[in-house]
């Protein structure tokens, strides 16, 4: 369904975006009709099947085509929402009749400009942000411990090896007591290749290496996304607890967009805040989601991603009214929320002023305990 309807979206923005290009006079002057309808149907065609094809394939010529079809997907967003705005603003051609023409010719520039620094922003290494996050009945002796928070890699698809790898070597260089990985770690439509399996083992913690399922390792199966995981040598929290040290706790709920999709009534965070052990309680949720409840359940850090910080300015804009909590640092009743942008990216490889990231939270001791 998801895919039927992105496929009908993009086509509709093509004849949009096309029917106002063949209005602009430098295109008149040098570009056919004909041409311009062929180019179209031309970049349509490598749309539909980098999202089809390249998307669900493996080897080098899917993912060439999957670049190629989701950047532009990426490219004609911009350019339709640049003619869109201008098109809005000109009341659709009704006012400044006179130059309507050549100010869309000046909108389709400005989403090429921009398309372009989008481009350079995702293929740019994730930043590192970092946070400083008080906890009350912190044990003495985690005071000043460092969490490393990954989300969002999308491995196996458009990222492979290599990007991988870089990314070990970055979390690495954090000197991270606890790594916690948020969930969309694979791309989850075809089988990831061993290789990244053993690059992903590399990765080490004093404290270990936990994680979530995200939405796209709910694409295949479940389990199968579990034993690759556990495989690497990294611990799955699937709606469960388990005490890291005493005293503080991780607890990890399966995705709740997934959940929600299935049309299963379980629910599993109610059950799992309802076990909250004692001590200093964190919950992994891939989705930022019932962060309330979290909060009324005296969580104390809440850890999320999923939303990609909107990875494309101004869909983002779109993307807070299904999820409030963006991105950043959130202040819910007394519990801290954070909500990673995600180390990678989904579809294009093009993020627009919201860049990649890795979460470095480093946990303090707070004197007294609310609970």
């Amino acid at each position: 369904m998801f895919g039927t309807i992105l496929i009908s979206i993009i086509t509709l923005m093509h004849v949009y975006v096309f029917w106002r290009a063949a209005g602009v006079p430098v295109v008149q002057r040098h570009i056919s009709r004909k041409f311009l309808i062929g180019w179209g149907v031309v970049l349509w065609t490598g749309f539909y099947l980098g999202r089809v094809y390249g998307h669900h394939g493996n080897g080098l010529s899917a993912a060439v085509i999957e670049f190629f079809g989701m950047n532009w997907m990426a490219v004609l967003f911009l350019l339709f929402t640049a003619l869109l705005v201008l098109d809005v603003a000109t009341g659709f051609g009704l006012l400044f009749k006179r130059h309507v023409s050549r100010l869309r010719g000046w909108a389709l520039l400005a989403g090429s400009l921009l398309s372009i620094v989008a481009l350079f922003q995702g293929m740019r290494p994730p930043i590192i942000n970092t946070y400083d996050v008080q906890l009350s009945g912190l044990p003495r002796q985690m005071d000043g411990t460092i969490l490393v928070a990954v989300s969002d890699m999308h491995i196996g698809s458009l990222l492979g090896e290599q990007w991988l790898a870089a990314r070990i070597e970055q979390i690495e260089g954090q000197k991270p007591d606890l790594v916690v990985l948020l969930g969309d770690i694979f791309e989850g439509h075809t089988s990831p290749p061993e290789a990244l399996i053993r690059i992903l083992s590399r990765l080490k913690a004093p404290l270990g290496v936990w994680a979530v399922l995200g939405n796209h390792e709910f694409h295949g199966n479940a389990n199968t996304a579990e034993n690759l995981f556990t495989s690497a040598g990294i611990q799955v929290l699937r709606n469960r607890w388990a005490e890291v040290r005493p005293g503080f706790s991780l607890g990890g709920v399966d995705d709740l967009t997934s959940i929600r999709r299935s049309g299963r009534s379980k629910q599993p965070l109610k059950q799992l805040l309802s076990d909250r052990p004692p001590g200093v309680a964190v919950l992994l949720s891939h989705t930022p989601w019932e962060v309330e409840q979290a909060a009324t359940a005296e969580i104390d850090l809440m850890l999320s991603a999923h939303t990609h910080g909107g990875q494309i300015w101004p869909f983002s804009y779109l993307v807070r009214t299904r999820y409030p909590f963006l991105e950043g640092r959130y202040d819910v009743r007394g519990m801290t929320l954070l909500v990673s942008r995600g180390a990678g990216t989904w579809g294009p490889r093009m993020r627009l002023w919201h860049p990649s990231e890795i979460l470095r939270v480093t946990l303090h001791r707070k004197p007294n305990r609310r609970h």
